[in-house]
């Protein structure tokens, strides 16, 4: 089990780069190959319940109105629609992650990889920084959106870059596409959890680091959030593009001749 120590650089890795467009998955990869980090799956499942936990606040009002929607059997009114639009973007990640899910394991092992992902990363954010538009989310922006999500299971592929770029390129508007992008994270984080659930059943469970972790992951997971949220306001993508750019050429660089 993790000490209190490592459970909180954990937490912190996992709070900052989660929400941040730079690929929370390829740097905790990058935690366990350079500090030794190997924490059991119930920890790691933790701290995606923070993270969820984080996104379910920040957005509690929308979440709520869906919610609504759904028990009127409405699904012609905004909010309807919304929960519709989630529910099909959902769809490409549960398929990858059930038929491709030995594969994707593979590649959490492979700085490489990581650092090819971390490089497609940051040209996909400067592509989509400039491309603004003011249209509302439709049907085939949210598959297109949810195939991104998809495809950003690989380590080093940012899934908030990947979702919110997506739909900036789609010409969806920086408010609409911000705001989707994490709802649409909330299904399936949730999924995975349940999922992973099985595995942990049987843990050898230690309560401090554990709680530790959780709690620090939602406080820096909030904090990372809402200054994503400025960033996209503000066109500010590239400092995120070059931040990828630059870790992934070193560790692309380090695994190849290193």
């Amino acid at each position: 089990m993790v000490t209190i120590i490592e459970a909180l650089i954990l937490a912190i890795i996992q709070g900052l780069t989660e929400w941040l467009p730079v690929s929370s998955s390829g740097h905790l990869v990058i935690a366990q190959q350079f500090l030794g980090l190997n924490p059991p799956l119930v920890f790691d499942l933790m701290l995606h319940v923070g993270t969820l936990v984080v996104v379910l606040f920040v957005f509690r009002k929308t979440v709520l109105d869906i919610l609504k929607a759904l028990a009127k059997g409405d699904f012609k009114s905004e909010n309807g629609k919304l929960a519709g639009f989630i529910a099909v973007g959902s769809v490409p990640i549960v398929l990858v992650g059930v038929l491709l899910r030995d594969t994707i394991e593979q590649l959490f092992s492979s700085l490489t990889a990581v650092g090819i992902a971390l490089l497609f990363t940051a040209g996909v954010l400067l592509i989509s920084e400039k491309r603004l538009g003011n249209k509302k989310i439709g049907l085939v922006d949210s598959i297109l959106v949810g195939l991104a999500q998809a495809v950003a299971i690989i380590p080093g592929v940012s899934r908030s870059g990947l979702t919110v770029s997506s739909g900036l390129l789609r010409k969806i508007d920086k408010q609409t596409a911000f705001r989707f992008s994490f709802l649409l994270s909330a299904p399936a984080i949730l999924g995975a959890t349940v999922f992973e659930l099985k595995d942990v059943a049987a843990a050898n469970l230690e309560l401090a680091p554990i709680i530790a972790g959780t709690v620090v992951s939602m406080i820096v997971g909030y904090l990372s959030l809402k200054l994503l949220e400025r960033v996209i306001m503000r066109e500010k993508f590239h400092v995120f593009a070059y931040y990828c750019a630059v870790v992934g050429a070193a560790v692309l660089v380090y695994s190849v001749f290193l």
